[in-house]
């Protein structure tokens, strides 16, 4: 699924768009207990209320593609005769009124998912009447041809909040709030089947995870039998180690400016070309920068190797996922210094009288714990 696509299904969840009638879910506590279920109608709830729900589960729509949100595939063996496929496709053939079906599910997240604490598991059903869009890219809600009906699911903490102290303009007063138990922003969630293409895709499922240094694998496992993409924070964090480990002492300050330079250009250029389809990069890309450096081709290949042994030789990654785009950073064990990409070129290294030295061009506009000062 793609972003526009995402954001599609995810205007959706508002009272006067929906067609969620209902939201069923079990209280999970700290020993993998259920302590309640529930089944709330959200037509007979207060509109304050309803609105609420909806925003906790829009939350499992939300974040980026490729960081957060990841797409899950099944096999065909797995559609034609797997039994996680299979529970699937019974909790939204059935609208979640197949109780076995839900019970199964709420078994095998609380078996697989590792999560401190208490928490909550919500579960909706939606069927949304896609509107016609035509070639030019003009809607027509008159014009459906397809109905998209689907289960969403959001796994959420339940934290206890702390005393406080509140003023109440009625009575003029200040009074103490006693600590409660709130319900937090999805930790992990799915939608089933995926929207792709602004159609059902049963081959495929979206995942969603809020920390993107955490994927869940066993929770995956369980749900998909399905390997989840390595988390966006350790691409990030193994590209730069096989960056840093692979290039030895032709990993210079131009070489890491030159791969982040381009990175972010294509980020860019993606993002002005308005493309639907989420930007990725291969190790391809990469060598070429690395070649046009004049890394040598001994280093490069050591790089390909690794690259292949971390990610896999065919693997692409969204170039987002492993640089900063709003900055590049350089650091010691002492200084950060944080640099705007597209002003990279004021920063050199140099050896002066054999020391090494990080320079900056500051011909003006200098400051010191916010004062301006002068260079002499």
């Amino acid at each position: 699924m793609n972003e526009k696509e995402i954001a599609e299904l995810r205007r959706r969840f508002r009272q006067d768009k929906s067609s969620i009638t209902h939201v069923r879910g079990c209280y999970v506590n700290e020993n993998r207990e259920i302590i309640s279920e529930f089944d709330q109608s959200l037509t007979l709830s207060r509109q304050e209320d309803a609105e609420k729900i909806l925003a906790v589960l829009r939350k499992t729509l939300s974040g980026a593609v490729g960081r957060n949100l990841l797409d899950i595939e099944f096999d065909t063996r797995q559609v034609v005769e797997g039994d996680e496929h299979r529970l699937l496709m019974a909790l939204r053939d059935s609208r979640l009124a197949d109780q076995e079906a839900v019970h199964a599910l709420f078994r095998r997240v609380i078996a697989s998912l590792d999560l401190a604490g208490n928490y909550l598991i919500l579960l909706a059903y939606d069927a949304y009447d896609v509107p016609y869009r035509s070639k030019d890219g003009q809607r027509q809600d008159d014009a459906s041809d397809q109905v998209f009906t689907y289960i969403l699911c959001a796994v959420c903490p339940v934290k206890l909040t702390k005393d406080a102290l509140s003023y109440y303009i009625q009575e003029n007063q200040f009074r103490s709030v006693e600590a409660d138990w709130v319900v937090a922003a999805p930790e992990v969630g799915f939608l089933f089947p995926a929207f792709d293409d602004r159609a059902t895709n049963l081959y495929n499922a979206l995942y969603y995870t809020r920390d993107i240094s955490q994927s869940h694998p066993d929770f995956v496992d369980a749900l998909f039998k399905s390997q989840v993409p390595m988390p966006a924070a350790v691409q990030k964090e193994t590209f730069q180690s096989i960056l840093g480990d692979t290039l030895e002492e032709e990993c210079r300050y131009e070489v890491v400016q030159a791969v982040h330079d381009e990175l972010c250009g294509m980020i860019a250029a993606h993002k002005e070309s308005k493309e639907e389809d989420p930007l990725v990069i291969s190790k391809v890309t990469v060598k070429q920068v690395l070649h046009e450096c004049g890394v040598s081709p001994d280093h490069v290949e050591r790089f390909e190797e690794q690259y292949d042994r971390q990610f896999g030789p065919e693997a692409d990654l969204p170039p987002r996922n492993i640089v900063d785009e709003k900055q590049l950073e350089v650091k010691t064990p002492d200084v950060t210094i944080k640099v705007s990409p597209e002003r990279s070129d004021l920063v050199e290294t140099r050896v002066i009288d054999g020391r090494r030295y990080i320079l900056i061009r500051a011909e003006e506009g200098v400051e010191v714990n916010g004062v301006q000062i002068h260079i002499s």
